[in-house]
């Protein structure tokens, strides 16, 4: 048997690139047995990057990679706001999403695919330090300041580096599904699912990371989604009122309790789909989701799809 095709990736390198943004794309979409995408980090032209924090990069390919890529990254760079990408990069990121390509900002890498306009009317965000200055110089686009990340389709855009892994385990999920998404956080030690309209930053005086004050109450939680979970009953694990613990929640990962158990539990569905043959009826069983009519009910409106056409479409060996 041939071997699969490969998927295309290019990563970007612009003057000024931030190290963490270009190395994100490169790592998650990384050219090994488990992943079948190559991986090509171009720049204008081949030779020395200047980088930003001290760094240069030495790229093997110009601009030709986004005539071959798939999936076209633009990692975040410096001066973002005063410093335009050169009209031969502008150009080749519009003849490689005329061509069906899709492209994907990281952090301040959204000022490139802005100068392109193919941001304009279409909702996009950045860095939260520099959403203010992406809205002025590019008034067609609808910024949005307070989330992770961005899926118009053909053009996405994220916030921060970490959003970044967000984003690129977004895409990943969009092209293999649920179990090699998570196979791929488990090995960059990363959040499996953030929600993209998660807040980037909250302010308050707990001096702790967001998403962690109740992570040992998530992973408890993820391990008994067969279970009747009630805010009452996460919030007792998490020694805090449900009240407390509701705001809280919400502030930490984007959803209400409920909302990202539910979520669990459709995730939990996906891998099974994916990776066992038991029917729908079983896997609601086993996910706490009841029926199948409830998972089916469930897959609908979070997926738009059916367990079906999903196991169909994502199912190990097809």
């Amino acid at each position: 048997m041939s071997a699969p095709r490969l998927r295309r990736v290019a990563v970007l390198v612009l003057d000024g690139a931030k190290p963490l943004d270009v190395g994100i794309p490169a790592q998650v979409f990384s050219t090994r047995a488990s992943m079948p995408y190559e991986v090509r980090v171009c720049g204008a032209a081949p030779g020395l990057v200047a980088g930003g924090d001290g760094l240069s990069y030495h790229v093997a390919h110009g601009l030709e990679a986004l005539e071959w890529a798939e999936s076209v990254f633009v990692p975040g760079y410096r001066h973002p706001d005063r410093d335009d990408p050169p009209a031969a990069v502008v150009e080749a990121l519009c003849a490689a999403h005329a061509r069906g390509a899709r492209l994907a900002a990281i952090s301040t890498g959204a000022f490139a695919l802005a100068a392109t306009g193919l941001l304009d009317g279409r909702r996009a965000t950045t860095h939260w330090h520099y959403t203010r200055a992406l809205a002025v110089k590019y008034p067609r686009v609808r910024v949005d300041e307070n989330v992770l990340f961005v899926d118009e389709g053909s053009v996405l855009t994220s916030a921060g580096a970490a959003s970044g892994i967000d984003l690129c385990l977004h895409m990943l999920r969009r092209d293999l599904g649920v179990a090699a998404s998570n196979h791929t956080a488990r090995r960059l030690v990363a959040a499996p699912y953030r929600s993209g309209g998660q807040a980037q930053y909250v302010p308050r005086s707990v001096p702790e990371p967001i998403g962690e004050r109740f992570a040992a109450t998530r992973e408890w939680a993820l391990h008994r989604l067969d279970e009747p979970l009630t805010v009452r009953t996460l919030a007792r694990h998490a020694a805090v009122s449900p009240r407390t613990f509701s705001r809280r929640f919400v502030e930490d990962t984007g959803y209400t309790p409920m909302q990202w158990v539910l979520r669990a539990r459709v995730d939990l569905a996906r891998e099974l789909l994916e990776r066992s043959e038991q029917g729908v009826e079983q896997i609601a069983a086993a996910t706490g989701l009841g029926t199948g009519a409830n998972l089916r009910t469930h897959f609908q409106q979070i997926l738009g799809t059916t367990p079906s056409e999903y196991r169909r479409t994502f199912a190990k060996g097809e």
